[in-house]
């Protein structure tokens, strides 16, 4: 299985559109806490779904059980709390939630997680694909997009 990440930040949308179709990606999972804020410009929710359709033909589903909560990600961005600290609650989080049982794997196959950090380095899309690599018994084979 092979599954993509991507940040929206710091790309064009052409940028941006031109790497999920070069992959050719099915479906773009996003995995926000957020997705319809002003800041987000072409990755807004309904118009993201939009240009992925038209000029990708790739699909879009939000996956809130792949999220972090507010509490938790505003102290991150307050600095509150470490990456690592960050990295160790949302890993928990995944687990309460289950997400190796409740999430479809059909859903990563040949998908692309969404998030708004540039880098995977420290954005939890990065810890998304880790955890379920972990848990699920097929080896993911995952490709970060910049």
């Amino acid at each position: 299985m092979k599954t993509f990440t991507i940040g929206f930040t710091q790309k064009t949308a052409e940028h941006f559109f031109s790497l999920i179709i070069k992959n050719n990606i099915s479906r773009v999972v996003d995995v926000r806490l957020n997705t319809t804020s002003q800041l987000a410009g072409f990755a807004k929710k309904n118009d993201l779904s939009y240009f992925l359709k038209e000029l990708c033909h790739a699909d879009y589903i939000h996956v809130p059980d792949l999220t972090p909560t507010k509490p938790m990600l505003d102290s991150y961005k307050n600095k509150a709390i470490t990456w690592d600290n960050y990295a160790d609650k949302f890993t928990n989080l995944m687990a309460q939630r289950n997400i190796e049982k409740t999430i479809n794997k059909d859903i990563l196959d040949n998908g692309c997680l969404l998030c708004s950090e540039h880098e995977p380095h420290q954005c939890h899309r990065r810890l998304v694909v880790e955890y379920l690599n972990k848990h699920w018994d097929s080896n993911i084979e995952v490709v970060h997009l910049l």
